[in-house]
């Protein structure tokens, strides 16, 4: 660990200097370390020089971080703090931090602690008594967010979904009932089950914005709606990490007024054996209504 009070090669460097980093304390404490989602270049200066001071640094993959601290000549080794050891880790850099030392928590790519390990730390080192200083940068979420031009003023962080089907399915149903926007990442292996499981549950018209490989060489960042949204991942294909954006649900209007008495009984009992989705469809075609009319009507049913 160098001394942040000592001059060095970094810190006669115009960046460092116009930044004025030289100047800045840096007390002993937890420092939660954003790192980049794909391009290096998108590591902050602040980052760096915390990184280059740290007494420890605690990295979810060591294999990964590795490279990174080779790439800027960050001397320090990283010790192992990921999702299988969290608890025990936890403990030895809680007796560091008693020891006044300076820790820099990163996970491999990304801020710790959203969707990433790093909330058992946090939340014991602020329990302990000890000062936890976010250095904050890239973000898979914010990035995606970006990019989206959302029209609600507000989002709902899902998440990783969880891995079985009928847990999934239901955190789904919860998320498209509120109307809400909400975000949620996917591996590649599932994104195109998840793609079918999102068009079933959302209104054929939800929009949706698939932000693919963010920051990296094949980059994409796609508007579609939730009616679209399997063929449009089929297109993409499934190469790199997912980010999927759902917009807020827009008003509309009551639909099961442009259905005879007859007609919406029938709908009430197909809808109770199908997705609503496939439930309209059917419908549609039978009565000659636009699909859109009739999965309204079973949206306003279920409600």
């Amino acid at each position: 660990m160098d001394d942040p009070d000592t001059p060095d090669t970094w810190a006669r460097q115009p960046l460092w200097a116009a930044s004025g980093l030289e100047q800045q304390q840096l007390p002993h404490a937890l420092y939660v370390v954003a790192t980049p989602i794909g391009n290096a270049a998108d590591i902050t200066l602040r980052a760096l020089w915390v990184l280059r001071h740290a007494d420890c640094i605690a990295a979810e993959d060591t294999r990964v971080t590795a490279p990174l601290l080779k790439r800027y000549d960050i001397r320090a080794r990283p010790l192992a703090l990921h999702r299988h050891n969290e608890r025990e880790a936890t403990g030895k850099i809680l007796t560091r931090l008693s020891q006044g030392e300076r820790v820099a928590l990163v996970s491999d790519a990304g801020t710790p602690g959203v969707s990433d390990p790093g909330a058992v730390l946090v939340q014991a080192a602020l329990s302990a008594g000890h000062r936890v200083v976010p250095v904050p940068g890239a973000s898979s979420l914010t990035a995606a967010l970006s990019a989206a031009g959302l029209n609600a003023a507000g989002v709902c962080l899902l998440g990783f979904l969880p891995a079985r089907v009928q847990a999934r399915l239901r955190l789904l149903q919860q998320a498209a009932a509120r109307n809400e926007a909400f975000v949620l990442f996917e591996a590649p292996h599932r994104i195109a089950q998840t793609a079918r499981e999102l068009a079933s549950v959302l209104q054929p018209d939800r929009r949706v914005v698939l932000a693919r490989e963010l920051t990296k060489l094949f980059e994409a960042v796609v508007q579609t709606t939730a009616g679209e949204l399997p063929r449009v991942v089929g297109e993409q294909g499934e190469r790199g990490e997912f980010v999927v954006v759902v917009d807020c649900a827009q008003p509309v209007a009551p639909a099961s007024a442009a259905l005879d008495e007859t007609t919406h009984r029938w709908l009430q009992a197909l809808a109770a054996e199908l997705p609503a989705s496939r439930a309209a469809a059917i419908a549609a075609k039978v009565t000659g209504l636009p699909r859109e009319t009739v999965y309204r009507a079973v949206l306003a049913d279920r409600e």
